[in-house]
């Protein structure tokens, strides 16, 4: 199983203030609802569509301000993989985020999209701070 990690980045508030909208797929909703089809949320489970094709999300496990634990729903994505929201709480008014990857891909999908994987994490984790940073 391949990890990609993203580069941390800074979000000026507590843990305890991000990590509710990090654990919880139906807080979701106003944010994600009109970006894909048929988005459908509980606390623990989501799914939706992109391009045709079902995706459906559940959240595995949660350290209440430290992580949440991501995992595909039912055999929807077409890969066995994790996917962690990291937090660690510097200060209260500054606390780090850092994204996890952990993908099983065979060697011809890693040369094919691993780099692609590494800068959409990247790109990820720069717009998780950014929206976290204006509430």
């Amino acid at each position: 199983m391949q990890e990609y990690i993203s580069k941390q980045q800074q979000i000026f508030r507590s843990a305890a203030h991000i990590f509710p909208l990090i654990s919880n797929f139906s807080l979701l909703t106003p944010a994600v609802a009109d970006k894909v089809e048929e988005w459908q949320a509980t606390e623990d489970r989501c799914s939706f569509k992109v391009k045709g094709f079902t995706v459906a999300l559940r959240i595995d496990e949660k350290v209440e301000n430290k992580h949440a634990k991501i995992t595909g729903d039912g055999g929807t994505v077409p890969m066995d993989f994790s996917f962690w929201i990291q937090l660690h709480e510097v200060t209260e008014a500054d606390t780090r985020i850092r994204l996890v990857l952990h993908a099983e891909l065979n060697i011809m999908m890693r040369m094919m999209i691993g780099n692609k994987l590494q800068k959409g994490l990247d790109q990820a984790v720069e717009a998780f701070a950014s929206a976290f940073n204006r509430f």
